[in-house]
């Protein structure tokens, strides 16, 4: 080919050009395209003239139907390892290279405690009582003595459990494979599933979302939570039951929420948690930082380069 077309979907803050050296590509021309295409058959007609598609994390499905109606695509670039917007079997049987990028440890668990201090010190309703000329009236809460409860102790979920335990806090963990050993490694104590509801003040979600684990956080799970006790999830929507979390925040059975996950994203305006009371609401912003970026985009165009010499690396 004379020469190789380059998608970057979902640029939304407009930078994905300035995070990597795109024209460091011979014989590559790349276009930017910073508006989410929801619809299928828009999505295609944009993506037609590609060979190479790269595709931020998670913001655009790429399921069988839409990669089977891409002839020319022969390079599906994801940031990050994991992917379950992408249907890899399809890409396989398509002859589609499918290929990921490093990422940053950090930044998710860094916006997870940004949520919990912003939802027990009530940062975005004191912010908006001083813009509109009130004063003191809400009353925070201490972290220190109380008990975080950590679903899922991988890599995020050991930093943010580390955080808890510089707080001062009583930190638990669970997940279903989770051992007492594993726990004891991480300073963090092993609970089962009922008492980490049951008496974590603060419980923060942590797992990668599959087939064994959507839905994993259900109607049980968020009755056992004191009224005074707060849910956070960083990692998937698809984790939580989410009619029973509507439930939990308008029948005022637990104090709060802080999200940055959604069911759809971007968030539509007639969601129901753009109106939903004691939550604290963030457009997927866990792993949206420049260092973050610019190890997604350096690898992406590592990727690209890789493939064109017939030599794919960090393939899916």
């Amino acid at each position: 080919m004379s020469e190789v077309r380059v998608a970057v979907l979902d640029d939304y803050q407009r930078v994905a050009a300035s995070m990597a050296d795109w024209e460091g590509l011979p014989g590559v021309s790349t276009r930017f395209f910073a508006e989410h295409i929801a619809d299928p058959d828009a999505l295609v007609a944009a993506l037609e003239p590609f060979e190479v598609i790269v595709a931020m994390r998670e913001r655009t499905p790429l399921p069988r139907d839409v990669l089977a109606r891409l002839p020319r695509l022969r390079l599906l670039v994801t940031t990050g390892m994991r992917n379950a917007s992408i249907d890899l079997d399809a890409a396989r049987e398509l002859g589609v290279v499918v290929s990921g990028t490093r990422g940053s440890a950090g930044s998710t668990a860094e916006l997870t405690w940004a949520l919990i201090l912003g939802l027990v010190r009530t940062v975005a309703a004191d912010d908006a009582r001083i813009r509109a000329g009130r004063w003191q009236e809400a009353v925070g809460l201490d972290l220190d003595g109380r008990t975080l409860g950590v679903v899922g102790l991988g890599r995020l979920g050991a930093r943010v459990a580390r955080v808890g335990l510089a707080f001062g806090m009583n930190v638990i963990a669970w997940s279903p494979n989770l051992t007492a050993e594993r726990a004891a490694e991480h300073q963090v104590t092993l609970a089962d599933r009922r008492e980490l509801f049951a008496s974590a003040d603060i419980v923060s979600l942590h797992m990668a979302l599959s087939d064994r684990t959507r839905g994993l956080v259900g109607d049980a799970d968020l009755r056992a939570m004191k009224p005074s006790a707060f849910f956070v999830n960083t990692s998937r929507a698809g984790l939580v039951d989410q009619d029973a979390l509507r439930r939990a925040l308008e029948e005022g059975r637990i104090a709060g929420a802080g999200l940055d996950v959604f069911d759809v994203e971007p968030l539509p305006e007639d969601h129901w948690l753009r109106s939903s009371p004691r939550t604290l609401l963030s457009p997927h912003m866990g792993y949206v930082t420049e260092h973050s970026y610019r190890v997604f985009y350096s690898d992406a165009v590592e990727d690209i380069a890789a493939f064109l010499k017939g030599a794919p690396v960090r393939t899916l």
